[in-house]
């Protein structure tokens, strides 16, 4: 057997041994010996320089607090790397989770703003709708609601009032005319209303 591979797996298990019973500096000196190395590895998974160092320090400070609880099958360089690279991996998932869920809450926060802008937007086009129509004339308002609230076609109209027909189509004019300068800043909203019939 080649005595250099046997003492260099003798001196990781003194190592493993003396960092599971925390010797601080063991535990420093495989720090500065690997570090490097560790770093320079997360930083071809995670692409970002201090997110690296932060995975590497991640690792060193897990295996510092559970050293009592630690089992190292591998040998120590194995180990680490293998830490590393699960750290990086989990980061990777946890930030791809996170985005998942920052751009399901802005379209949601998006949604919801725009439901109350359109209910904004719809209560302010009824206040405005129903103060125009109060201002109309007496005839004019009671012909239109007539003929857009009630659907009554203006024959029908013609008969309900006992006027005649070119009657309430002068006074349906009139209104729609009026509504529509009054209403300028609504017409795409307000078609269906100021349709003539």
């Amino acid at each position: 057997m080649n005595t250099t591979y046997t003492s260099a797996r003798s001196t990781d298990a003194d190592t493993i041994e003396l960092l599971i019973s925390g010797d601080e500096a063991v535990f420093e000196k495989v720090f500065k010996s690997y570090f490097k190395a560790l770093h320079a590895y997360a930083f071809t998974i995670l692409k970002e320089d201090e997110i690296a160092e932060e995975m590497v320090q991640v690792v060193f400070m897990k295996i510092w607090e559970k050293k009592e609880g630690l089992s190292i099958q591998t040998s120590l360089k194995a180990y680490l790397y293998r830490s590393v690279y699960n750290e990086s991996i989990n980061y990777l998932k946890h930030q791809k989770v996170k985005l998942k869920y920052k751009t399901h809450a802005a379209h949601q926060m998006k949604h919801e703003t725009d439901n109350a802008s359109n209910q904004v937007q719809h209560q302010e086009l009824e206040d405005r709708l129903h103060k125009a129509l109060n201002e109309l004339p007496e005839g004019c308002r009671t012909i239109f609601q007539l003929s857009r609230f009630e659907e009554l076609k203006y024959q029908e109209i013609a008969d309900k009032l006992q006027i005649s027909i070119k009657t309430v189509e002068n006074q349906m004019g009139k209104a729609l005319k009026i509504l529509r300068l009054k209403l300028v800043d609504f017409l795409p909203s307000l078609l269906f209303v100021l349709l003539v019939c």
